[in-house]
C-alpha cells in the first residue's frame, strides 16, 4: 500500500540564528509590521467616529460590528482587499475611500467559513468608489471557487456619483457585480443576504439574487431613492414608503423576512448559515488530528534577513507553517533551487512550492554552485510534475515565491529554458485545484508569472510586507537603462566629472522610483495584492486557506492518499 512519508523538518531559532542576527532582523520585520498595522487601523476607522457616531445615532451598527457579532466567538476575522485604494483621494476636496468602502472577508459562522461583503457605513454610507465593484467581484469569485456561502450585509447607498465614470461602465463596473450573483447562484452557491439600512440602484440590485433576504425595519431597497424619484417624476415621497419592508415582505417579495434591528438580523443570518451542510474538512482528514508547528508560527517574524540578496533556510519556514513541523519532500535531489512537497495543515494535506534562496551545487559542474532563488531547467521540470500531480490528487497547493526570476544566458537557451518554462505556466494554468500564492520576499520577472503570480489565477495572493514585486531590481534596470554610459565592468563612461556627476543621479534616480514601485502597499492599493500579511501570519492564513479548499464537497477531485500520483513517481524515480 503506498503511505504518505512525512519526515521530521526545521531546527529550533537558537541552532538557527544567533542572538544578535535574530534581534536585528525582528527589529526590521518589526517595524515593517507596525507600519502594516497602522495602515489597517487606518482603514477600519472608516471616516473616523464622527462618522461612526452618526450611524449609531440612526440605531444602527458600525460595519464591523455586525461583523463581530457574525464571527463565531474566538474565530478570526480574515480580511481581503483591506488596502485597495490605500492613499488614493478623489474629487477637489481630496476624499478618502478607506478599503474602497466595503469590508470582504472570511469569517467561520456555525463553524462554516463564509465570505463576507459588507459596505462600510462609514465611508460616504457605503457607497461604491472606483475599484469597490472589483473588489467585491475578487471576494465573489473566491467564494465561487471554492464554493463558499457569501453572506452580505447590505447597507450602500449607490454610487459615488462624483467618480461615476470609473465605477459603472465598463467590464468590471459595478454592473459585473450582479453577473457574479447569478453565476453563483448558477453554481448552487448559497448566498444569503441582509439589507440593514440604505439599498439604492446597484445596492438594491446587490441581493435580490441571495437565496434568503432579510430587511430590517429601517432599511429600504430601490431602483431610485427619493431624492432622484422627486426630481424625475415630482413625487414627495420617501425612500422607506418606496421600497421598505411593508412594500418588499409583503407585496413585492423581493425580501423574505422584515426583522426589528441589525442585531436580530445578524442572529436570523447566522441560523441560515447553520442550516447548510456542514465542512468536510473531517472527513479528508481521514483520522488524524490537526497539530501545530513544532516552532512557533511567530519565529517567522525573525527568520528573514534585512537585506533582500541575502539566503535562509526555505525548510526553516515550512516548519513553522506545517502540522508537527513535517514534511513529505518531492525529489530532494533534483532541482534543489526548488521545494516541492506535502504536508498536513490543520490535518488537511496541502502541496507546497518554495524557491530555496541558499547556494546549490551545480548539477554539472560539481566545483560550482549556483545562486538560489532562480529557476533552472530541474527545478522547472520537478515543479511542473508535481504541480500535475497535486492537480490530479486533488491537493491544493501553497506557492512561497522568493524568486528573481530565470536562469538566463547561452547555458539556459541551449537548454531550452523558454520550453521548460511555458511547460510550467502550461500546467499551472490549466490546473482546476485551489492553488494560492505567497509572495515571501522577491517576486520578480517571469519567475513571478510562472509560480502561479496574479495574473495566472491563485485564488488568493497574499504578500508579507518585506514583498518586492517588480520585473526586476532597481539596481539592475539602472544598469539597463544607462548601459550606453557603463563599461564592461558597469563604471561609468564620462568626458567629465560634472557628466559623471549626472549619470550617476540619473541612475539613483531610476532605482529609487524602482524601490518605491516595489512597496507591497501600492501592490495592494490597486489590488495587485489581495492581502498583506505579517510572517508570523502566515500560518493562520494558510491553514484557513487549506480548510476552505476542502469544505465543501462534491465539486471537485480529492483522491484518498492511498492512490495519489505522487506515488507512482516516487516508485518510478527509484
Amino acid at each position: 500500500m503506498a503511505k504518505v512519508l512525512l519526515d521530521p523538518i526545521g531546527s529550533a531559532r537558537e541552532r538557527v540564528l544567533d542572538d544578535a542576527s535574530w534581534a536585528a532582523q525582528r527589529e526590521h520585520i518589526g517595524a515593517l509590521n507596525a507600519e502594516l498595522q497602522k495602515k489597517r487601523d487606518e482603514v477600519r476607522a472608516g471616516w473616523g467616529p464622527e462618522y461612526e457616531a452618526r450611524v449609531r445615532k440612526k440605531g444602527k451598527l458600525p460595519t464591523w460590528d455586525r461583523i463581530d457579532r457574525l464571527r463565531d466567538a474566538g474565530s478570526s476575522v480574515l480580511p481581503i482587499g483591506t488596502l485597495v485604494n490605500y492613499g488614493r483621494t478623489f474629487g477637489d476636496e481630496k476624499k478618502t475611500s478607506p478599503g474602497a468602502g466595503v469590508v470582504t472577508a472570511f469569517v467561520q459562522v456555525e463553524g462554516r467559513w463564509v465570505v463576507v461583503i459588507a459596505n462600510d457605513n462609514t465611508v460616504a454610507s457605503g457607497s461604491w468608489w472606483p475599484q469597490t465593484p472589483e473588489k467585491i467581484q475578487r471576494a465573489q469569485e473566491v467564494a465561487l471557487r471554492l464554493r463558499l456561502p457569501v453572506v452580505y450585509l447590505v447597507d450602500c447607498s449607490g454610487l459615488f456619483l462624483p467618480e461615476q465614470g470609473h465605477t459603472f461602465p465598463g467590464r468590471t463596473g459595478a454592473g459585473a457585480i450582479f453577473k457574479m450573483n447569478a453565476l453563483l447562484s448558477d453554481r448552487g452557491v448559497p448566498q444569503i443576504a441582509g439589507v440593514h439600512g440604505d439599498c439604492i440602484a446597484g445596492g438594491g440590485y446587490m441581493p435580490i439574487i441571495s437565496d434568503v433576504v432579510y430587511m430590517t425595519e429601517q432599511a429600504y431597497m430601490v431602483v431610485a431613492g427619493a431624492a432622484l424619484v422627486k426630481g424625475g417624476k415630482s413625487q414627495h415621497i420617501t425612500s422607506l414608503s418606496i421600497g421598505g419592508p411593508d412594500v418588499h415582505v409583503h407585496l413585492s417579495r423581493c425580501a423574505d423576512h422584515r426583522v426589528p434591528d441589525d442585531e436580530t438580523l445578524i442572529r436570523c443570518v447566522r441560523r441560515e448559515v447553520a442550516k447548510l451542510p456542514g465542512s468536510a474538512c473531517d472527513y479528508y482528514r481521514y483520522g488524524a488530528d490537526p497539530g501545530e508547528p513544532r516552532f512557533a508560527p511567530a519565529e517567522l517574524d525573525g527568520l528573514f534577513p534585512k537585506d533582500h540578496r541575502r539566503s535562509y533556510d526555505a525548510l526553516e519556514v515550512l516548519a513553522r507553517l506545517t502540522d508537527e513541523s513535517l514534511f513529505g519532500e518531492f525529489l530532494p535531489d533534483v532541482g534543489r533551487e526548488m521545494i516541492c512537497g506535502v504536508a498536513r495543515v490543520g490535518g488537511l494535506y496541502a502541496g507546497f512550492v518554495a524557491n530555496n534562496p541558499a547556494l546549490t551545487d551545480h548539477p554539472f559542474e560539481k566545483a560550482q554552485k549556483r545562486p538560489g532563488g532562480i529557476l533552472y531547467r530541474e527545478g522547472i521540470a520537478k515543479t511542473s510534475q508535481f504541480s500535475r500531480c497535486c492537480n490530479d490528487d486533488g491537493i491544493p497547493v501553497v506557492w512561497l515565491q522568493d524568486i528573481s526570476g530565470f536562469d538566463i544566458g547561452p547555458e539556459a537557451e541551449k537548454q531550452g529554458l523558454l520550453g521548460y518554462g511555458s511547460s510550467l505556466i502550461y500546467t499551472n494554468t490549466t490546473n482546476s485545484v485551489p492553488m494560492f500564492t505567497v509572495l515571501l520576499r522577491k517576486a520578480s520577472g517571469a519567475g513571478y508569472y510562472a509560480m502561479e503570480g496574479l495574473p495566472y489565477g491563485p485564488v488568493l495572493q497574499l504578500a508579507t510586507p518585506l514583498a518586492r514585486l517588480a520585473v526586476m531590481e532597481g539596481r539592475t534596470l539602472a544598469i539597463g537603462a544607462y548601459n550606453t554610459k557603463l563599461d564592461d565592468d558597469f563604471r561609468i563612461v564620462a568626458k567629465s566629472p560634472e557628466e559623471a556627476d549626472e549619470i550617476r543621479r540619473g541612475m539613483q534616480a531610476v532605482e529609487d522610483r524602482i524601490v518605491r514601485d516595489m512597496d507591497p502597499t501600492l501592490a495592494a492599493s490597486q489590488r495587485d495584492i489581495d492581502e498583506i500579511v505579517r510572517p508570523s501570519e502566515l500560518r493562520t492564513w494558510i491553514a484557513a486557506m487549506v480548510a476552505m479548499s476542502y469544505q465543501a464537497i462534491g465539486y471537485r477531485r480529492i483522491k484518498n492518499p492511498r492512490i495519489w500520483s505522487l506515488h507512482d513517481l516516487n516508485v518510478i524515480r527509484g
